[in-house]
């Protein structure tokens, strides 16, 4: 069964610094795009980085420059590492990853449980 097994969330001070990983298991033939989107208390969850079809990531305007998404394709693990946290950026983050489980499979959306992040000021 596919997993996706996140680390790296807890809590810290504005300005400080967390690492998330999200690593992927369980019959899977291919792992495709690996990335993170967040959700804070009463929001709607959003995207925080993802790669795009061109090779590119996409950030959302509030975290470029200080979060970037990196990947061992090797391992089938993503990482998340996020600089000069702000308060704003609480939320359960969670990682995506499109998977595929034979090669005939198609590629499917597959979501990670979340791990919290709470910056406090």
């Amino acid at each position: 069964q596919v997993r996706l097994e996140e680390s790296g969330g807890g809590s810290v001070q504005a300005g400080g610094s967390l690492r998330l990983s999200c690593a992927a298991s369980g019959g899977t033939f291919g792992v495709g795009a690996m990335g993170w989107y967040r959700q804070a208390p009463g929001k709607q969850r959003e995207l925080v980085a993802v790669p795009t079809s061109g090779g590119r990531i996409n950030y959302a305007d509030s975290v470029k420059g200080r979060f970037t998404l990196s990947r061992d394709y090797a391992k089938n693990t993503a990482w998340l590492q996020m600089n000069s946290l702000r308060p704003e950026d609480t939320a359960v983050y969670y990682c995506y990853a499109e998977i595929r489980r034979s090669p005939s499979a198609s590629y499917l959306s597959y979501w990670g449980q979340g791990t919290q992040v709470t910056v406090s000021s």
